[in-house]
């Protein structure tokens, strides 16, 4: 078992406080993402629990053993960074031997444990060339590689698609879910991008200022975040906000005015008449409507068409509306479009302190 443990964790650089009381349980065999904006701490995390930073407060236990005074090495953990980090006058087998090497394993467990990381990897073919000789994403599979040849409890990704093309990105993305798929390791993976935290993940962890602002599987915070934080960060395009004001409450239905129309929703909600709240609606949740039943009327200022789907940009007072549409939509830069709120998919937030309250 290889579960990751976090206790009261605290980190300053100076008086600067990144990591605030820190704690966090990461289940053996799940692969788990810290996911936020720059800043927010969460390359800072995985290299505490790397041994590559010390915490100036905390405990950090892996596999229920305390490793805070381990050094890396005997921590039974493998990173692999957002560089490559390979040495370029070593061919691909001494550069995934390395550390094996270091070790001072029998050259014959060498050679069977490099080949069966190239064979998962599918690099093979590879391991006589020197990484000048490699694409991008082949020099990334060596490193992901050369992690796993030491066959550690824990796997550390620090944004290693970083530096790939969009298109290699994709490939990668189903590369280390088959990875995880292959090896049951316990993996954490931190990145700012969060179509790879959604598609890679049993469990994210969205970080704001060196705290947890909300953790769960990948759909639950896609579909109930707990703030406007997470509302935001999670999905793209983001959720639209929109400035509403409540009208009434009635037992498990209120009366919104939003946009200057008035909507009722069948929720309960924890606000009061007359507050002003937010107003949260992803764009694929918003339909064009034709008739004369609609909530908002908005011209088209930005037209993106993607093939099997069309964003479309309405002028608003503030931030603009952005709807999904389908890839065959004739709407066009410059048209009026009607369009209607799905009730069952909203989200209500507080003005004030941003917190869901519905």
């Amino acid at each position: 078992m290889a579960d990751i443990e976090l206790s009261s964790i605290n980190k300053f650089f100076g008086k600067t406080h990144v990591i605030k009381d820190f704690s966090l349980n990461i289940k053996s065999q799940s692969f788990t993402t810290l996911v936020g904006p720059s800043g927010c701490g969460k390359s800072t995390l995985l290299r505490m629990i790397a041994g590559l930073e010390e915490t100036n407060s905390g405990k950090i236990s892996i596999g229920g053993e305390e490793v805070n005074n381990l050094p890396p090495k005997e921590r039974n953990i493998a990173m692999v960074f957002q560089s490559y980090a390979l040495y370029p006058h070593m061919t691909v087998f001494d550069n995934m031997a390395f550390g094996l090497k270091l070790e001072k394993r029998p050259k014959d467990e060498v050679k069977d444990r490099v080949h069966e990381a190239a064979k998962i990897l599918q690099i093979e073919d590879y391991l006589l060339r020197k990484p000048k000789q490699l694409s991008g994403g082949q020099r990334q599979r060596v490193a992901i590689g050369r992690a796993i040849t030491r066959k550690p409890k824990v796997f550390l990704f620090d944004e290693p698609l970083s530096n790939l093309d969009a298109a290699l990105r994709v490939q990668m993305r189903i590369e280390l879910a088959k990875l995880h798929n292959h090896l049951d390791a316990t993996m954490v993976y931190v990145t700012h991008d969060q179509t790879e935290a959604m598609t890679l993940s049993d469990e994210i962890v969205v970080l704001d200022q060196g705290e947890i602002s909300q953790q769960g599987r990948p759909i639950e915070l896609y579909n109930n975040p707990k703030n406007l934080f997470v509302a935001g960060f999670i999905g793209s395009p983001k959720m639209n906000f929109i400035n509403a004001k409540i009208s009434s409450i009635d037992q498990n239905k209120v009366e919104i005015n939003v946009l200057g129309s008035k909507i009722t929703i069948s929720k309960k909600i924890n606000s009061n008449e007359n507050s002003d709240i937010i107003f949260g609606i992803r764009p694929e949740d918003i339909i064009i409507t034709d008739g004369s039943d609609y909530d908002f009327q908005g011209k088209a200022f930005v037209v993106e068409k993607l093939g099997s789907n069309t964003f479309i940009y309405l002028d608003n007072e503030g931030d603009p509306i952005v709807v999904e549409a389908s890839g065959d939509s004739l709407i066009k830069v410059g048209d009026d479009v009607k369009i209607k709120f799905d009730l069952n998919k909203t989200n209500l937030f507080n003005s004030s302190n941003k917190i869901r309250i519905d």
